[in-house]
Parts: structure tokens; sequence; C-alpha cells
């Protein structure tokens, strides 16, 4: 069951809480079905991989991890924000809006 999140892909985020507390970084992709994010430069994992077509030589690849969406906080403007939908009226379509500052979130 896919579940509708305030976080998107390309969104600017601060984690919350965990080890990655305080750290920023874009998210590169959401995982709706399970509720976790992909976050840039954040929960780094290393791989240990054999030699491929891609690398070679093999070695130790590092990625990102997920992280929850719950340990997450949208960033507008410098400052961490909640997320609100408001009505645009120019458009009539739903918009994300930062409930600190009332801007329109892109």
């Amino acid at each position: 069951m896919q579940v509708k999140l305030n976080i998107k892909k390309g969104d600017l985020v601060r984690v919350i809480s965990g080890e990655a507390r305080g750290k920023e970084g874009k998210v590169l992709s959401v995982d709706r079905v399970k509720m976790r994010a992909t976050v840039e430069g954040v929960n780094i994992t290393k791989r240990h991989t054999k030699p491929n077509a891609k690398q070679p030589n093999g070695g130790i690849v590092e990625k990102e991890g997920t992280v929850h969406v719950s340990n997450l906080m949208v960033v507008v403007g410098g400052k961490v924000t909640r997320i609100g939908h408001s009505v645009d009226a120019k458009t009539g379509r739903t918009v994300r809006i930062a409930t600190k500052t009332k801007e329109v979130i892109k």
C-alpha cells in the first residue's frame, strides 16, 4: 500500500533523529511503500564487490542507504519546517507550503 508523503525527490531535508542527526542533504529517491528516502551524504554504507564490468578491480563501494521519512524534515530558507497544503488561487491546484513562512515549496 502506497502512502502519500510530504517529502519528495529533490527536496532539501535535515535528519532530526538517529545517528546522522543534524546532517542535511538532497532527497535522491523516495520509496512510498516502505516509507523510506535516500538522502545525499546520509547513512553511507560500504559494500565489498567482486570485479565486474563496471569495476574491473572490484573493491569497496560507498553508497547512501535509506532513512525513514519520520526522521526527516524539509528545510526552507535555512530552517526546518512542517509541510502544509493549500489551494493555489491562480491555478486551483493543491500546493505544498512551509507552515513557518507560508511560502510555496516547489
